[in-house]
């Protein structure tokens, strides 16, 4: 998996409002009306990142959600963050 250079990450987050580029990640904070609706995406998001085989690191209370990307392989942020990003908007466009 190729490790994508800082320039390369900012260029694609510009698709993508609201993520940002932090620590060899990305990172993106989302609030839902209630818990069971964050936990609704969570669980769609999960689904997705199982079948993906790449997963989320990720913070929850109540109806707060945090997602942070990274791909542990090449230490850094990669193709497949930006996979399941994507996936992950689509998720939240139908919930909302």
């Amino acid at each position: 998996m190729k490790k994508l250079q800082p320039q390369e990450i900012l260029n694609q987050l510009q698709d993508f409002p609201n993520w940002n580029f932090i620590n060899n990640g990305i990172e993106k904070h989302f609030l839902f009306k209630d818990f069971v609706a964050a936990m609704q995406v969570m669980n769609a998001i999960a689904e997705v990142a199982e079948k993906q085989s790449h997963h989320p690191e990720w913070f929850n209370v109540y109806n707060k959600l945090h997602i942070r990307l990274t791909t542990h392989d090449c230490d850094g942020v990669s193709d497949k963050d930006f996979e399941l990003a994507a996936a992950i908007e689509k998720i939240i466009a139908k919930h909302f």
